[in-house]
């Protein structure tokens, strides 16, 4: 398997620091509002990362943050008028329910930086032992970027121009804003009482050393990919690498991987612009979860993606192919028996694309080639004793996509009542009041199908 590393800027191939296990880090939400489907774009990449790693056989320990205490939640949290822990928390609950919904796969940890405090402050005193480190006037910690050679590597930044000792506090900012950054924000009347003790005095972390110390914590002082959005790459990742190296000496990351932004009319999605959709409110739309993920999987990670309501509308209709390809496998009989030759092609065709750099398109595009070739044989009478290895292929390419299994419709009372009177009327042979309840039960939107293991109902649209 092979990956684009952001840092050599070639595709790499992956091989883990341990034998078998990847150690993987994903920047997750900053709670401080609900998260929009630009940010799930991200989330849905990582999740398809995740699970091709395990496709292939690695076993991966994943971390995602939590950020709960930056500039943006204190804020926040001042305006609602809440501490800042009860603040978070509704966004973290939000959060997590929206991942199950586009059934996203957990992480193994979840660390919320005001739970790290103790190690935030550990590597800062190692970054104070290494002379990286200095305490401001006002009682704020910076990193001295100055001493960190190649510092601004990920991105390319050219640092000859910078003045030296020039500082930013706030936790985000642009290139042209490069100097030396907080690691901790001395106390103000803006932060109320959002502080903690530290030896430099009362304060708070700054953004970027919160990831540091959550991820070497989980992960090791070294481990093996960090991924985010490309938005996150400066200043972002880059202040991870200087502190964290300059703390431990070791390299931090072996491979970097980013994802392009989500567009709306050809802009980043964001709050700022006002153009974003949160997951919520595309699903009151009456739209599913797996078809937001659908549109959210189907381009190539390192490209923007235009989020349009057509194009959920077109996910609807590749879904619906699949499910009918699924439910006529399941119509046939079954013996076990080995692959066709066209399902093994797609399978070979599946894992080659994923295999360079998450291909998704060609992967997506060899699962439909099978679906025609499956269809054509199926029409031909050429499919009823291999119809369950084509079924637990699908599955496998399940368990990497996420999207294949259609979640079960809620039978409601009335359509479940007329389900058994039908079964009734079938035993007494009265075909006259079958064929009526039939009727019924398609006003209500339920489709009702005669197998040999009994009636199946299914959910019309």
């Amino acid at each position: 398997m092979h990956v684009y590393n952001t840092e050599s800027r070639r595709l790499d191939e992956v091989v883990p620091l341990e034998e078998g296990h990847i150690r993987l880090y994903t920047c997750g939400p900053t709670v401080y509002n609900a998260a929009h489907i630009g940010n799930f774009r991200t989330y849905v990449f990582e999740d398809l990362l995740r699970r091709y790693l395990k496709y292939c056989g690695f076993r991966v320990t994943q971390v995602m943050n939590l950020t709960d205490v930056d500039d943006k939640t204190i804020r926040g949290a001042k305006a609602a008028g809440k501490p800042l822990r009860e603040y978070t928390q509704i966004y973290k609950d939000m959060f997590f329910e929206d991942i199950k919904t586009l059934n996203i796969e957990p992480a193994e940890h979840y660390p919320a930086a005001t739970d790290h405090i103790d190690e935030v402050i550990a590597i800062i005193e190692k970054l104070f032992e290494k002379g990286l480190a200095y305490k401001s006037e006002d009682g704020s910690v910076y990193f001295s970027i100055a001493k960190f050679p190649n510092y601004g590597r990920l991105a390319r930044i050219d640092t000859s121009a910078l003045q030296s000792g020039a500082r930013v506090a706030q936790d985000e900012y642009e290139k042209e804003n490069a100097s030396d950054f907080a690691l901790w924000k001395a106390w103000t009347e803006e932060d109320g009482d959002v502080v903690w003790e530290s030896p430099w005095g009362r304060g708070r972390p700054g953004w970027h050393i919160e990831c540091s110390a959550m991820s070497m914590k989980y992960l090791g002082e070294s481990f093996d990919i960090h991924t985010g959005g490309v938005d996150n790459m400066f200043p972002h990742h880059d202040d991870e690498i200087a502190q964290s190296e300059g703390a431990t000496g070791k390299t931090f990351v072996k491979y970097w991987m980013h994802s392009a932004h989500l567009v709306v009319d050809g802009k980043k999605m964001s709050k700022s612009l006002g153009n974003f959709h949160t997951l919520r409110e595309v699903m009151e739309r009456g739209y599913q979860g797996r078809e937001v993920r659908y549109v959210l999987l189907a381009a190539h990670y390192r490209q923007s993606l235009n989020f349009t309501f057509e194009a959920v509308e077109s996910a609807r209709a590749s879904l619906s192919r699949l499910d009918e390809f699924s439910d006529r496998l399941r119509e046939c009989k079954t013996s076990g028996a080995a692959l066709p030759a066209w399902a093994e092609t797609a399978k070979t065709s599946f894992e080659t694309a994923l295999n360079e750099d998450l291909n998704i398109a060609e992967a997506l595009a060899s699962l439909f080639d099978m679906v025609h070739a499956g269809n054509r044989a199926m029409d031909a009478g050429e499919m009823d004793w291999s119809a369950g290895a084509v079924l637990e292929l699908m599955k496998s390419f399940d368990s990497v996509l996420g999207i294949l299994e259609k979640p079960a419709a809620e039978v409601d009372a009335d359509a479940q009542a007329l389900l058994e009177a039908r079964a009734k009327a079938r035993a007494d042979k009265d075909w006259a009041e079958s064929d009526r309840i039939r009727d019924a039960l398609s006003e209500l939107g339920w489709e009702v199908r005669d197998s040999a293991e009994g009636q199946k109902l299914k959910k019309k649209g």
